[in-house]
């Protein structure tokens, strides 16, 4: 993933400013805030400002999907190729509905804050979506899981292993 992150910055740096090329990262599913700080990173962006407007970009969509990507992915499913994708999309986010249902909100959290592949807020928001959670409940553990997440990441991106590399 690193050298992805590394090519994005690349292709944007001439493009944009260094703090929107780290904004536009976390907006990305599968990227979102731990890419963006892997590339506020290699921009030499601080750890404060980098946290933050990474934390916003991962942020933004999660209420449009927790609202929408029922609606979204019906009016997909009208299409045969995109109706596979959908299906796909909610096959993954199946395969976490029982620890969701089994922890409730505290495995809601942890799908979010452990940074693996897989996880983040989009598939939080993806897996409440699909399990009709409603945004109330949703959106505010989403949002502390993120910010777990992003203190995992941030550590080590400009911590400990900050400092070694």
């Amino acid at each position: 993933m690193d050298a992805f992150i590394q090519s994005l910055v690349h292709f944007f740096s001439n493009v944009i400013p260094d703090w929107l090329t780290v904004f536009v990262i976390s907006l990305c599913p599968v990227l979102e805030l731990r890419g963006g700080l892997i590339a506020a990173k290699l921009l030499d962006i601080d750890f404060i400002r980098a946290f933050v407007v990474c934390y916003i970009g991962n942020m933004l969509p999660i209420p449009f999907i927790l609202l929408f990507i029922r609606q979204i992915f019906k009016w997909m499913r009208k299409s045969k190729h995109l109706g596979k994708l959908i299906d796909r999309l909610e096959a993954k986010a199946d395969k976490h509905r029982d620890k969701i249902e089994k922890y409730g909100v505290w495995g809601l959290l942890l799908l979010v804050a452990i940074p693996l592949p897989g996880t983040g807020g989009w598939t939080g928001a993806l897996v409440a979506a699909v399990m009709d959670l409603r945004i109330r409940k949703a959106l505010p553990v989403i949002a502390l899981g993120v910010l777990i997440a992003g203190a995992i990441v941030g550590s080590i991106m400009y911590g400990l292993l900050g400092n070694i590399a």
